[in-house]
């Protein structure tokens, strides 16, 4: 067997490099997400120029979500590895960490939303698009800044790999034709994959996979029709990118101070409940949104909106670590998202359709928050299931205890332990020992 190479293993330094992984994810963020969320500016002009309805414009936005979660191209190959980076590299001030990092979604909305505006009415859609790219181009710059660490679960996966990997290739050149090489190839390979992914297989994981796709349909759309909305209750079109603009800062207030508040003592063993209430509160805000009809109405619910988008957005990769643990976090964050893809890739239009169909926004808006609510409401069943079971097996486990017995004299319950009665017992032998010493 070949000598396994052991790379230095250490903990998460919470600190150190880690602030340059949150700066670069910071960068990572404002480049794909904002730049993302920010098409919707595009969206009248998309519409007038190639005189389509609302359903087929959609699927602009939605193709580039979708692609983004689906397949490792693109802007995927950047968000998902830069958000496992900081899961890395952070454990006691994760949340923070997670809270700076995700709030370049925020200030990219912020600062893009009006700049895009602008360049739309400068440069037409076709030279904002251009500009845009090749401010994207500056991802080269943050994935510069991504230093690999080891920690000490991925030390001990990586050598076990590289010991099935090594006895595999010894066994390969030995006999490469071996029917019994083959078997273990295979088993080897499954291992790996198993280990890899476990995670799949717990059925907590199994509940947010599925509440994602839920909270996943009802967030897309916002960010597509929140400026067709806007303009269709007469908001001109520099206010409306103003209330994109609100939205962003509010979102960056929600990353950053969500994710301290998280981290503190007193609620951090609260963040799965924050990440419920936060995804409950957007939802509500979905089901007020047909309501409001004027500029000084939309303006708080753009900031409550914003500052609960921006609080469960920080939360997703905590509660993932939490359910699935730091060395499956990588893979575990890409299914997440991937799961990310479909909702995304079809809420917007079937939004779209139902604004076409009904000549307003309100059974689109509706649907979505419905779609949040039941998201929330699905993972706080499922953690009341799971204490109620844990509670019920401690119960019957206490009830089964052979160290503890139970009896009842009239209407007074006695609980003595068995060791009382060992030493009962013991004393008794003595005393009859002395008594007869033949």
């Amino acid at each position: 067997m070949a000598k396994v190479n052991r790379a230095r293993s250490t903990s998460p330094p919470d600190g150190g490099w880690g602030w340059m992984i949150v700066a670069g994810c910071f960068l990572v963020t404002i480049c794909t997400r904002a730049v993302t969320r920010c098409i919707s500016i595009f969206f009248v002009d998309f519409q007038t120029y190639f005189s389509q309805d609302y359903a087929q414009t959609a699927w602009i936005h939605s193709i580039v979500d979708c692609v983004t979660m689906l397949c490792g191209l693109g802007f995927a190959l950047c968000y998902s590895p830069a958000i496992a980076m900081v899961g890395k590299y952070f454990s006691r001030r994760k949340a923070l960490a997670y809270g700076i990092s995700m709030s370049g979604s925020g200030i990219g909305i912020f600062i893009l939303a009006p700049v895009v505006q602008l360049l739309i009415e400068q440069f037409s859609w076709r030279g904002a698009l251009l500009i845009l790219g090749g401010f994207v181009l500056n991802l080269c710059v943050c994935g510069a800044l991504m230093r690999p660490i080891t920690l000490k679960d991925d030390q001990t996966t990586s050598e076990q790999n590289h010991v099935c990997r090594t006895e595999t290739q010894g066994f390969q050149r030995a006999s490469p034709s071996s029917t019994w090489t083959k078997e273990w190839v295979q088993t080897c390979l499954c291992g790996s994959l198993q280990q890899e992914y476990n995670f799949l297989l717990m059925s907590d994981f199994v509940v947010l996979a599925i509440s994602v796709l839920f909270m996943a349909y009802g967030c897309s759309p916002l960010f597509v029709y929140m400026v067709p909305y806007a303009l269709s209750i007469g908001v001109s079109h520099q206010q409306a990118a103003f209330l994109m603009s609100i939205l962003g800062v509010i979102d960056i207030i929600g990353n950053i101070t969500f994710g301290w508040l998280t981290d503190r003592r007193c609620l951090k063993n609260y963040q799965y409940i924050c990440y419920l209430f936060a995804i409950g509160m957007d939802g509500l805000c979905y089901l007020c949104l047909p309501m409001l009809q004027s500029l000084p109405l939309l303006v708080p619910f753009a900031c409550t909106f914003g500052y609960f988008d921006g609080a469960y957005v920080t939360l997703i990769p905590v509660v993932t670590a939490e359910i699935v643990g730091t060395t499956s976090l990588s893979s575990a964050l890409g299914v997440v998202y991937f799961l990310h893809a479909v909702p995304y890739l079809v809420s917007p239009p079937i939004a779209g359709w139902l604004v076409d169909t009904t000549g307003s926004y309100t059974a689109a808006f509706l649907l979505c928050g419905f779609s949040m609510i039941f998201s929330s409401v699905l993972l706080g069943f499922a953690r009341l299931a799971k204490k109620m079971r844990k509670t019920q097996l401690q119960f019957l486990a206490k009830e089964s205890d052979p160290k503890l017995q139970l009896w009842t004299n009239g209407s007074v319950a006695f609980s003595v332990a068995r060791e009382l009665d060992q030493k009962d017992g013991e004393s008794v032998a003595i005393a009859m020992l002395g008594s007869n010493p033949a």
